[in-house]
């Protein structure tokens, strides 16, 4: 059922009536990244150098390699905050364009069933914002965590799993049970929608496509949903 959901998922992702919204989120997050970079960028030259500058030890001629090496950890420190921020300013940006996309998968994959309804736009926005904050907040503990071996990778993909597998499969079920519906759906069926959100997490480990992990997620849990529903007559 899973393994099912992803692979129908995939096949949407690429397909013709879904390359409006794919090509969107993917050039909107590229350009929210950019700018999200150069921001931190200046941050770190102009606010926190300029600030630790005067406590550092004057270095004699011969260790002016120490000067390259600091710029080369402070580079990768960079560039490792901005990898832990892929999946909130992904999620962010796709957070506008998955109601249209549902709406396509669903009309294109499920013609003779009921069309769901998107959620009211401030309760759309609002949840956004909350999925965001909790991301940001998952992600930075996953960024302490960088100094123990292993154990940031773990932590990572398990706690973006869960919620990945939790938001995504509620923004599925929401558009036909509602909110606490879905959320009520959700708990009854968590370990398949765990399952399938760490499958979807795997997306996060890879180049240019983990952009596009919201939209893939919300695909797949449009497909479990439909799945689950299925064996739940109680909720058809």
């Amino acid at each position: 059922m899973i393994l099912t959901a992803a692979s129908r998922a995939l096949a949407d992702l690429f397909a013709p009536e879904v390359r409006g919204v794919f090509w969107k989120v993917l050039g909107l997050t590229l350009l929210a990244l950019a700018a999200l970079w150069l921001g931190l960028r200046e941050v770190f030259m102009d606010v926190i150098m300029p600030w630790v500058t005067p406590y550092l030890p004057d270095l004699p001629a011969w260790a002016g390699w120490l000067t390259f090496v600091a710029g080369l950890l402070a580079a990768l420190g960079l560039a490792a905050a901005l990898a832990m921020l892929i999946a909130p300013i992904s999620a962010i940006v796709a957070g506008f364009f998955l109601d249209d996309a549902a709406e396509i998968i669903e009309k294109r994959d499920y013609p003779d069933e009921a069309p769901g309804v998107a959620l009211p736009l401030g309760q759309s926005i609002w949840s956004s914002v909350q999925f965001f904050l909790v991301v940001v907040a998952a992600n930075i503990l996953a960024l302490f965590l960088l100094l123990v071996p292993g154990v940031n990778l773990v932590i990572f993909f398990l706690v973006n799993g869960y919620l990945i597998g939790r938001e995504y499969f509620e923004f599925a079920a929401s558009r036909h049970l509602g909110v606490e519906g879905a959320r009520q759906f959700r708990r009854s069926n968590r370990g398949a929608v765990m399952l399938a959100g760490l499958m979807v997490a795997l997306f996060l480990f890879i180049p240019i496509l983990n952009l596009l992990t919201p939209l893939f997620a919300a695909a797949t849990m449009i497909h479990l949903h439909k799945a689950l529903r299925t064996t739940s007559p109680a909720v058809r």
